[in-house]
């Protein structure tokens, strides 16, 4: 089947990029790839992957083409669900005949109420969707397809068994020549990242238990499975060669760093191609695995502290000691490895006392240069989280009534 993978048209002055369709109001406008479509669009034929809001396309430009294809798979987000349905009527209102549906994690948890919200869906792919998206376009009998919610004939709603997780990580495809094909690189901006940068996952599922992560919990688990260090290398030296003007790889993996043996071995392999890369990264990394990866390429790692309360990081089940995290950050440091850090305030178990030994530890005692994000944000010219603002981390804090000040007693944050 002709198939058209759509990251649809997201809300006016909203990005709504990554594969999970964040819907998220930036200083900034920031893109991530869409690779979770890019992947099963990799492996089906006479596809078509297009990602509207980075290439700033409107709902009628995407509707025009709709004729084109017998097949349509939008990813959608609970924030964006009501918009993507409204995209799935207008592409059948050109092409009546067009099957279409959804995957994502907002329908990997609640197939049966995404199907009842609108007649316009023929089907939901659950949790891992690579294979079950293949099967649809390949033409198999949907009642044959593990994995897929569908409206039948009579318009009974159906859920056929789940489908098993995938272990042979090496199955899926490159994505980077979907990239190459269908998307213009120069559109995908993230502040903290060399520009133009490629992003690619090399696993999988997370061995983390964070309560408040999307992912591990919806669709990839919490087994870490990977790709072979020689599949994600010939990834990389393809890419490389296809897209000259990169300058620095990014490895999205919840946490790249849960396996160091394999970390430490794909960095050796990296070294050898001569790119700049960077990674998510836990904040438990050992001295000597950070050296390895520092003299192998490695520029910046994506860390989620969260909190630098101790009784907060037990009640999300972070898994992590504060006094670990501040060490792992001294070790980035002195081995002039670049971190951007990402808190969350409002976590179960928050006080103005946790929200202000959090503002403490993050510019103050780590050093981290941190972007410190609210509702309403009155700063003095020379608060020290002014200055951090263009560097580094991300901190998102829920609104409140609550005021707290920086240490140098210059600046409000109402939070």
């Amino acid at each position: 089947m002709r198939t058209l993978f759509l990251q649809a048209p997201s809300f006016e002055g909203f990005d709504g990029g990554a594969g999970s369709r964040y819907q998220a109001r930036r200083e900034i406008r920031s893109f991530w790839y869409p690779t979770w479509l890019a992947q099963p669009a990799a492996l089906v034929e006479n596809s078509t992957l297009i990602d509207a809001p980075p290439h700033r396309l409107k709902l009628a430009q995407i509707a025009d083409q709709a004729r084109d294809f017998d097949l349509a798979v939008l990813h959608t987000s609970a924030p964006s669900f009501a918009s993507d349905v409204e995209t799935i009527k207008a592409l059948k209102t050109v092409n009546p005949a067009l099957k279409a549906g959804f995957v994502g994690a907002k329908v990997a948890v609640d197939p049966a109420g995404s199907l009842k919200a609108s007649p316009a869906i023929d089907f939901v792919a659950r949790n891992e969707f690579d294979f079950t998206i293949k099967e649809i376009a390949d033409g198999r009998s949907w009642s044959e397809i593990a994995g897929l919610s569908y409206r039948n004939a009579d318009g009974v709603i159906v859920h056929n068994e789940e489908r098993a997780i995938l272990e042979n990580m090496d199955l899926l495809p490159f994505v980077t020549p979907v990239y190459k094909r269908d998307l213009d690189i120069k559109n995908y901006f993230i502040g903290y990242l060399k520009h133009p940068y490629i992003s690619v996952y090399t696993g999988r599922g997370c061995k983390s238990r964070c309560t408040f992560c999307l992912w591990p919990q919806t669709v990839g688990g919490h087994r870490y499975r990977t790709r072979s260090v020689e599949h994600v290398i010939a990834e990389i030296a393809w890419a490389k060669k296809a897209f000259p003007e990169v300058k620095e790889f990014f490895f999205d993996d919840d946490t790249f760093t849960d396996n160091l043996p394999r970390a430490e071995a794909i960095a050796k392999e990296l070294s050898k191609l001569g790119v700049t890369w960077s990674c998510n990264a836990k904040a438990n990394v050992p001295y000597a695995t950070l050296k390895v990866l520092r003299d192998n390429g490695l520029r910046l790692l994506l860390v989620g502290y969260e909190s630098g309360n101790q009784q907060i990081l037990h009640n999300i089940k972070k898994g992590m000691r504060v006094d670990v995290a501040r060490k792992f950050t001294k070790d980035c440091h002195a081995l002039g490895i670049t971190i951007h850090g990402t808190f969350i305030m409002g976590l179960p178990g928050e006080t103005k006392e946790t929200i202000e030994e959090t503002i403490h530890f993050a510019p103050r005692s780590i050093r981290i240069r941190s972007r410190f994000r609210s509702p309403r944000r009155i700063l003095a010219p020379s608060c020290s989280i002014r200055r951090c603002r263009t560097a580094g981390s991300t901190m998102r804090m829920p609104s409140s009534s609550t005021k707290t000040a920086c240490k140098s007693r210059r600046c409000t944050i109402r939070i």
